[in-house]
């Protein structure tokens, strides 16, 4: 696997919390020094582990709130 870095530059929030000390979260997260994006995905205890999740582009999240927006 190749390696890469990353910056949690903010953390938004938890959006749920499992077992094990593991939490699905959103946050603005900077891959390999570029540009920070928005970032869904399960963290382990103290960010040392993640799982797989979703990276959104600051027009994706906000496509993201008008759908959510009309479902309510």
């Amino acid at each position: 696997m190749p390696e890469f870095t990353y910056e949690i530059v903010k953390h938004i929030g938890i959006i749920s919390e499992g077992s094990g000390g593991w939490a699905k979260e959103l946050n603005l997260i900077s891959w390999n020094g570029k540009e920070p994006k928005y970032d869904i995905r399960d963290w382990g205890p103290d960010h040392e582990k993640m799982g797989k999740g979703i990276t959104l582009s600051a027009n994706d999240i906000k496509a993201l709130k008008e759908l959510l927006a009309n479902e309510e």
